[in-house]
C-alpha cells in the first residue's frame, strides 16, 4: 500500500464533513484547512530510484488523495497532469474516495471512456440524504470499479434502492476525534444484511469513537478502533 496525497486542504460540504480528521490534524500545527496547496509530493508517482526502478513498485494499490478530494473544484487546474501520472503508472491500482461524485463528468480526461481499469472510486454517503443524491449519480458514471463508503456512518441508511453488480463493496466506519458523533452497531448490521442479500461484499472498517452496541455506549480509544471492529467478524467478501 501507498500514499499519494498530490493537493492539500478542502471546504466541507456535508454533514459527514463536520469533525474532518484532515482538519483536526492540521488545527493542531495552526494550519488553515480550506487552503487548497499543491503538495511537494504531486510527481511521486514517476520518481524513480538510481537503479531506474520506481519508488511506488508495480502492484501497490495507491491511497489517493486522503488529504484533501480528488474532485476538489480548487485542484482542477492540476488535475489533468494527476490523471495523465495515473495512466502512466498503470501498473499500479489506484482508489479515491469523494464527496463530489457529481463532479467526476466535468473532472475526466478525454479518453476515460468506460472508467481506467486501474482506478477504483469510492463515493460517500453518512447519511440517507446524501446516499439519496450521490448514488443515483454514482450509479450512472462510467467507472470500472466502484465501492460505496458508509463513513462516518450517522444514522440508519437503506442502500437497497443502489446495490447492484456494479457496486464492488460497501464500507461502513464510525466517526473518530473527541467530538465523534454516535455510531450504533444495529445500522452496520443492517447494512451488512443488505450486503449479503445483494451479494456484495462488506467491510466494517472502524467502530468510531462512540459506539452503541445493545443498550451500552462505549468510548473507544482511537489506536483500537479498527481492531474492535476486526474482532466483530462481520466482514463479508465475495470470490472475486
Amino acid at each position: 500500500m501507498a500514499i499519494w496525497n498530490p493537493w492539500h486542504g478542502c471546504h466541507k460540504i456535508s454533514d459527514g464533513c463536520k469533525n474532518c480528521y484532515v482538519y483536526r490534524t492540521d488545527s493542531k500545527y495552526q494550519k488553515d484547512s480550506t487552503q487548497v496547496t499543491k503538495n511537494k509530493c504531486f510527481d511521486d508517482l514517476l520518481k524513480k530510484k538510481r537503479n531506474g526502478e520506481y519508488k511506488i513498485p508495480s502492484g501497490e494499490l495507491v491511497y489517493t488523495c486522503f488529504t484533501s478530494d480528488f474532485l476538489l473544484e480548487e485542484a482542477d487546474e492540476w488535475r489533468e497532469e494527476a490523471w495523465a501520472m495515473i495512466k502512466q503508472r498503470s501498473d499500479l491500482d489506484f482508489l479515491f474516495i469523494t464527496k463530489r461524485i457529481d463532479r467526476l463528468e466535468v473532472c475526466l480526461p478525454k479518453d476515460w471512456g468506460n472508467g481506467y481499469e486501474n482506478i477504483t472510486i469510492g463515493c460517500t454517503c453518512e447519511n440517507q440524504d446524501r446516499a439519496d443524491y450521490r448514488l443515483p449519480i454514482f450509479q450512472k458514471l462510467p467507472i470500472r470499479h466502484r465501492i460505496i463508503i458508509c463513513e462516518p456512518l450517522l444514522e440508519k441508511i437503506d442502500l437497497t434502492s443502489y446495490l447492484s453488480d456494479k457496486i464492488e463493496q460497501v464500507v461502513v466506519g464510525g466517526e473518530s476525534g473527541n467530538y465523534a458523533r454516535l455510531c450504533d452497531y444495529d445500522w452496520v448490521l443492517n447494512l451488512r444484511q443488505q450486503c449479503i442479500d445483494f451479494g456484495i461484499a462488506f467491510y466494517f472498517k472502524q467502530t468510531g469513537a462512540k459506539f452503541k452496541k445493545g443498550v451500552r455506549v462505549y468510548n473507544v480509544q482511537r489506536k483500537l478502533q479498527h481492531s474492535q471492529a476486526a474482532k466483530a467478524g462481520i466482514n463479508v467478501f465475495k470470490e472475486p
